[in-house]
């Protein structure tokens, strides 16, 4: 027979207390004595006592899980993120709810709509970037359940966010290619609404400009987030450009398929075309030559989100969304070094 479940009436027997006295004591109550608290702790613990999440929420009338939308759990960048917000709100007793949107709207909307049913105390999302329209955001607002974005978000409507320097990490990017001697620079960027990728194009022409070269916008290509993308579109880049010295993708992923497709077509790198990518995703060092790319902190970026979260559910008056902007670190390894 399976052992029953350890309640605040088995605590307060064990210390002759009252049950009322143990749920004020679990609950912080500053009213009950710092050393019947402790007691209560310690008995809590040796007595493998659980609370009662249902009976919590009831109380509460929170559920204290969190919905995290992302568009692949199973990229690493992603599950970095989604362990960042894991660890800060384990600490504060939320479970973690994580629904993929493919980089879809349908699948984001209806996303979101089962974490509503579900009830959820809050959504951290990273907007799927093949979404135009976000009206189902507004109804989690007007839900009245606290909204984050990270990442790739949506500017126009005012919550907090955590995001990169998507600019400030292309710039720097082709700014490495222009220092190691790079003149014609392909851009490989994504989905043409993202917001993200509107930064990093934008940081690609403003380093281009300032070091005096002519921005050409043939040398910028469209490409999905994936190698088979970046190896069909290295063809096009040397057919239509055959002095092309330098490629800025931004994604780990097409970056890497542009590096399988010089190396089978005979070219050198970093030698004939240096290249970078963007994410520092984990796979890029263990190529060969290791690609440079552009870390992102997904770690701190998570952690972050979930500290505004808890910072907006914990505020007594009207709460102000705050925007954090982490600044990008260049990894520079073999695929784009020519000098020392």
């Amino acid at each position: 027979m399976a052992k029953a479940r350890t309640t605040i009436h088995d605590i307060a027997k064990e210390l002759h207390i009252t049950a009322a006295t143990v749920s004020r004591a679990l609950n912080g109550n500053q009213a009950i004595s710092a050393r019947t608290r402790q007691a209560v702790a310690d008995a809590a613990v040796r007595l493998q006592y659980k609370p009662n999440q249902i009976a919590a929420s009831l109380r509460t009338g929170k559920t204290f899980t969190v919905g995290v939308l992302v568009p692949a759990a199973d990229r690493s960048f992603f599950g970095s993120i989604i362990r960042g917000i894991e660890e800060v709100l384990a600490a504060a007793h939320y479970s973690v709810i994580v629904a993929q949107t493919h980089e879809g709207q349908q699948a984001e909307e209806r996303a979101v709509e089962t974490l509503l049913r579900l009830q959820v105390d809050g959504i951290l999302a990273s907007v799927a970037k093949g979404s135009a329209e976000f009206h189902y955001f507004e109804k989690v607002r007007q839900a009245g359940v606290p909204l984050l974005f990270f990442d790739n978000v949506w500017r126009s409507m005012p919550v907090s966010s955590v995001v990169i320097d998507d600019y400030l990490g292309a710039y720097r990017a082709t700014e490495h290619l222009i220092e190691q001697g790079c003149r014609r620079i392909v851009h490989l960027w994504g989905h043409r609404t993202s917001y993200l990728y509107q930064e990093r194009l934008r940081g690609y022409k403003a380093a281009l400009a300032d070091a005096g070269i002519r921005v050409d916008d043939t040398l910028v290509y469209e490409c999905k987030s994936d190698p088979a993308a970046g190896q069909r579109i290295t063809a096009d880049i040397l057919a239509q450009h055959p002095d092309v010295d330098g490629i800025f993708s931004s994604s780990d992923f097409a970056a890497v398929g542009v590096l399988q497709s010089l190396q089978a077509a005979g070219i050198d790198v970093p030698g004939q075309i240096a290249i970078i990518g963007f994410a520092n995703e984990p796979f890029t060092q263990f190529v060969t030559p290791a690609l440079s790319t552009v870390d992102q902190h997904t770690h701190t970026m998570g952690q972050i989100a979930a500290e505004l979260f808890l910072e907006e559910i914990q505020a007594n008056k009207p709460f102000t969304p705050h925007v954090r902007i982490l600044e990008p670190d260049l990894v520079l390894r073999g695929s784009s070094l020519r000098k020392a």
